[in-house]
């Protein structure tokens, strides 16, 4: 146990707490986009990898979630392991859902129709200009939590909840 709770607070140092985001939460935010089926997702900072599951198993998307800490990772493998070995005689799979240990700054965004982001402040103020950087034109950036500031403009759409909003931005 002691192992896991320092592996928490070292996702905290690298700018980050891990936080799992309730299940009501995720298909009340993910229900106000029109995903189209086969396109990649790129979620920043996975945890133990729900949302990347579910947008894969929901609406058909290729996923990857990336995360600092290499404890929950593993943990996102395994469940999404177990959540789809039922699923692994059609065509979705575990293909379609992929977890890896990686600097969120060093991740390149270039291939995401979709990005989805639960993090810090001040970690999204590091990759605000990342974004406009290497998103494809059109992509849609899901920041639970946080607004991301230089791109107010961009905003379609806020899902107001407690204790966390939901901004929906298109590069």
């Amino acid at each position: 146990m002691s192992f896991y709770s320092l592996s928490l607070i070292y996702s905290s140092i690298k700018g980050s707490p891990y936080v799992a985001t309730k299940n009501k939460a995720i298909i009340d935010m993910f229900a106000k986009i029109k995903f189209i089926k086969g396109k990649k997702f790129l979620e920043l900072g996975s945890g133990d990898g729900r949302i990347s599951r579910y947008v894969a198993y929901k609406y058909g998307l290729y996923t990857t979630g990336v995360d600092v800490n290499i404890l929950l990772v593993w943990w996102a493998r395994f469940l999404t392991f177990l959540s789809f070995k039922k699923d692994l005689s059609t065509s979705f799979g575990m293909t379609r859902v992929n977890f890896g240990k990686e600097n969120i700054f060093k991740t390149d965004f270039r291939e995401f129709d979709y990005l989805y982001i639960f993090l810090m402040p001040e970690l999204i103020e590091k990759l605000e200009l990342k974004f406009k950087k290497e998103l494809k034109k059109g992509a849609i950036i899901i920041s639970h939590g946080f607004p991301i500031e230089r791109l107010k403009k961009n905003l379609f759409k806020k899902l107001a909840r407690s204790p966390f909003p939901t901004y929906f931005y298109r590069v």
